[in-house]
């Protein structure tokens, strides 16, 4: 029986893992560094089949399996055309009562011991094929088995029976092929794995014949291969004894890397996993963690640069974040600290996965939440839309000409697809209470036909979301939200109905109907050839037909432009729309997408929740307090909306204009040297010639600075809206 390294055939035995294989063949996996052959270390990686980061130990050998080493340096290529790391990885849910990892002799132990308590054990073992890849809240147990990913619940507890590591020596020439620990030694020599001459230093092999080193480690010399071992007798000379293999025994650290990712749940250790460590002679030399690279000297440079703690030195060096998660470098490193300030630091909190999984195998059991689609989604591929997901839909980002949309919105008519709106309908006895104690607005002076712009506090007077009140009636009243917001606004709105104990009803209406916008000085036009003639003022609502579809009609403007929007039933939505554009054919009509509609909402100065908007933003900070009323007797966040007016203002979303080209949002704003805030929406405005933007800016003793730098570049803040202040357009 044959498997292929690097393209060419080995033979191997039964029974023989892929190392063993490579072992009786001369190769090396990664070229060198000490084998510990119990899945500890990372020096028998490999790429497997496809999949990276192999422990080739641990992999039982297969006929036509394809190994192929990691590079010394730097890390194995990432495979673009994988069919391994395309296949859909099963996932198994299985519950009991306590779930034992490791299956040696305290691992049984402990399984029989609850068994005879009546309880429900599953023990997972490595060597058969299940390898526990983290311990998680919940409790939930993840392995991974030759069939397919494992969930284990275990409702009860968690026994880690993991057993102990070896550890591994840390000195120059410690990455030489050819080292070996002990318990790896004695495997390799019982399966028949030529050795040649062995030197152990410290505990000497089982089953291997071993010439015994005396003294202290100092180096391993070779070309490649171990040669020789140099150790320091107790008379503080050095001896060289030439070799063909070193087995290192200098101890054991126990393997609660699952238990320490188990902290805080009920979880324990039996057995060698809950010894203490023995920790090996602080390191002087040589690679200290071979997974990072990270040498004696490199703790000796971060030791001096004042990081003191290993959760510190884990992040300065990146010594532990790799694939053995520690297992290697963490005794060395806790015994550098100890040797330099005198006490022993606790392991580093480790946390899944303590092995690489696949994305496959991250994915098994998970299931996508699929991205909802508008009833006009056909129509936009129809047209060319490069389609993305934004506020939670399918949406399309653009037509593939976004000057000639803007244009279109700017001097003719154009179309948008505003569907994933929120809209819900709010009726009953009690409709007008609640919602007067919802919103900040005074809402009972809002006549039937009319609606307003609103925004949505929480009880800490902070910005939820914003959207339309449409009257209908005394009894009835429609609300919008934003499209990310709309699945929150309900809850919401049902949570406070149900809490006050209101008499209302409450139907979301987001999915069935569609909503489409017609925008631009040719608006009134094409909605007349499309049968709707009647004058609307701004801001009024309507029903009419429009092209033979019913529709609610608003007169309101997002783009700062004459603006309608048709909302109608979903299933009539690609016929509203096909008219439509047929009928402004030689009104230069184009359909806009999104990346329009936010250049064209950003002039017009116009908020979006969640982007231009943080988690602490008070109406006050997005200069909207004319959005609320305090003399209202109440509403949802009132009380904190009083309090934090106390507070002197410390920043507010202002109006930014600079000279092309426009910053990436999220640009640093300064003043002089000094720290402003940041930008949350930019655009270059092609009607305006300059860029405008949104901004975060700090108040310096009191007083919000006008000139300020973005990107080395003036910066200047001006007043909202950029484009046609008096609203004229929108108005026309």
């Amino acid at each position: 029986m044959r498997l292929i390294v690097d393209g060419q055939p080995i033979e191997f035995d039964a029974g023989d893992s892929a190392l063993i294989a490579m072992l009786r063949a001369g190769i090396h996996p990664t070229g060198g560094g000490c084998l510990c052959l119990g899945g500890d270390c990372p020096h028998c990686l490999a790429t497997v089949d496809g999949v990276s980061y192999t422990r080739t130990c641990e992999t039982p050998a297969r006929p036509g399996m394809i190994v192929e080493r990691h590079p010394r340096e730097g890390y194995p290529p990432l495979p673009l055309n994988n069919p391994a790391a395309a296949e859909e990885v099963k996932a198994r849910n299985v519950h009991c009562d306590v779930a034992v990892i490791g299956a040696g002799d305290s691992g049984k132990a402990a399984a029989e011991e609850a068994e005879r308590s009546g309880k429900r054990v599953i023990t997972l073992d490595a060597k058969r094929g299940q390898e526990v890849v983290g311990v998680y809240p919940g409790p939930l147990v993840v392995a991974r088995t030759p069939d397919g990913m494992l969930h284990v619940h275990p409702r009860e507890e968690i026994i880690i029976a993991t057993g102990a590591a070896e550890i591994q020596p840390v000195a120059p020439g410690n990455d030489l092929a050819g080292i070996v620990t002990a318990r790896a030694a004695s495997q390799l020599a019982a399966v028949g794995v030529p050795l040649g001459r062995v030197v152990a230093v410290g505990a000497r092999p089982e089953n291997a014949e071993a010439t015994v080193a005396d003294g202290q480690l100092i180096r391993f010399e070779g070309n490649g291969k171990v040669e020789a071992v140099i150790v320091r007798g107790a008379d503080g000379n050095e001896k060289r004894i030439e070799c063909d293999t070193v087995s290192v025994g200098l101890g054991l650290s126990p393997r609660d890397v699952l238990l320490r990712m188990g902290s805080g749940l009920a979880i324990r250790a039996v057995g060698n996993a809950a010894r203490e460590p023995e920790l090996p002679a602080c390191p002087t030399s040589g690679v200290v963690c071979s997974c990072s690279g990270v040498t004696a000297d490199d703790l000796q440079r971060v030791w001096d640069s004042g990081f003191r703690e290993l959760e510190l030195v884990k992040r300065a060096t990146l010594a532990g974040t790799g694939p053995c998660q520690g297992s290697v470098c963490v005794p060395h490193i806790r015994s550098f600290l100890k040797e330099r300030g005198g006490e022993l630091q606790a392991p580093f909190t480790a946390r899944p996965a303590n092995r690489q999984p696949t994305l496959g195998e991250v994915a098994a059991g998970a299931h996508h939440r699929a991205t909802p689609r508008t009833a006009l989604d056909a129509e936009h591929r129809r047209l060319g839309a490069r389609m993305d997901r934004i506020g939670g839909w399918w949406r399309p980002w653009n037509y593939g000409d976004t000057r000639a949309e803007y244009w279109a919105v700017r001097e003719a008519v154009s179309i948008g697809d505003v569907s994933t709106l929120g809209k819900m309908i709010v009726s009953g006895p009690d409709a007008l209470e609640l919602l007067e104690r919802l919103y900040p607005t005074q809402v009972s002076t809002i006549a039937p036909g009319r609606s307003r712009y609103v925004l949505l506090l929480d009880e800490r007077g902070y910005v939820l979301d914003d959207g339309l009140i449409c009257c209908d009636g005394a009894s009835r009243y429609g609300l919008t939200f934003t499209s990310g917001g709309s699945s929150f606004a309900e809850m919401w709105v049902r949570d406070w109905a149900e809490t006050w104990n209101l008499d209302v009803r409450i139907l979301n209406q987001t999915m069935s109907l569609g909503a489409i916008n017609v925008t631009g000085p040719l608006s009134k036009e094409l909605l007349a050839r499309a049968g709707f003639t009647r004058p609307m003022r701004h801001m009024e609502h309507t029903m009419a037909t429009v092209a033979g579809v019913e529709c609610r009609i608003f007169r309101l403007s997002f783009t700062g432009e004459l603006s309608f929007e048709l909302h109608h039933p979903a299933e009539q939505s690609a016929e509203l729309w096909r008219s439509l554009m047929a009928l402004g054919t030689d009104l230069g009509i184009k359909p806009h997408g999104i990346q329009t509609l936010l250049q064209l909402r950003l002039e017009k100065g116009h908020v979006i929740v969640g982007q231009d908007t943080d988690f602490d933003s008070t109406p006050r900070r997005i200069d909207m307090e004319w959005a609320v009323r305090l003399d209202k007797a109440d509403f949802v966040g009132r009380q904190a909306v009083l309090r934090t007016n106390k507070a002197p203002l410390d920043k507010q979303l202002v109006g930014l204009e600079m000279d092309a080209p426009a910053p990436v949002e999220g640009a640093v704003i300064w003043r002089g040297s000094e720290y402003a805030g940041y930008v949350t929406s930019s655009a270059q405005s092609h009607a305006l010639g300059k860029a405008v933007m949104l901004g975060w800016v700090k108040l310096f003793d009191g007083v919000l600075p006008t000139e300020l730098t973005i990107d080395g570049r003036a910066a200047r803040r001006v007043s909202l809206p950029f484009y046609d202040k008096e609203g004229r357009r929108a108005r026309a």
